[in-house]
């Protein structure tokens, strides 16, 4: 499998706490919304996919079932926002609301 970033699948993504790794999830999230605001869907594209891969690092870390359900979740969300019919109702307020919490976090 290539990954995009390839620094941190080489075992350094499974030593960050779980709030730095959603704060870069939510990192590529928002910028993937800003390009999709831009109209450039190949960046928004490329940015949802870095995200992803983000998402599988976490998921392959292992851990406990909530903090699994919730990546698993995250990440069926963000492809039903970008690539789906937006089921759940996502927004642009609404990711950057739930990942400023991480980002906030991962600060302290």
């Amino acid at each position: 499998m290539s990954f995009q970033h390839r620094e941190l699948a080489s075992g350094r993504w499974a030593g960050m706490p779980l709030s730095e790794q959603m704060a870069n999830i939510g990192s590529e999230v928002i910028r993937a919304i800003g390009w999709r605001n831009k109209a450039n869907t190949a960046y928004c594209d490329a940015a949802v996919s870095r995200a992803l891969e983000l998402i599988d690092l976490s998921l392959a870390c292992g851990g406990s079932y909530p903090r699994l359900k919730e990546l698993a979740r995250l990440r069926e969300t963000i492809v039903d926002y970008f690539h789906g019919s937006n089921t759940y109702r996502s927004s642009e307020p609404l990711w950057r609301g739930y990942f400023d919490h991480f980002n906030i976090l991962a600060r302290r």
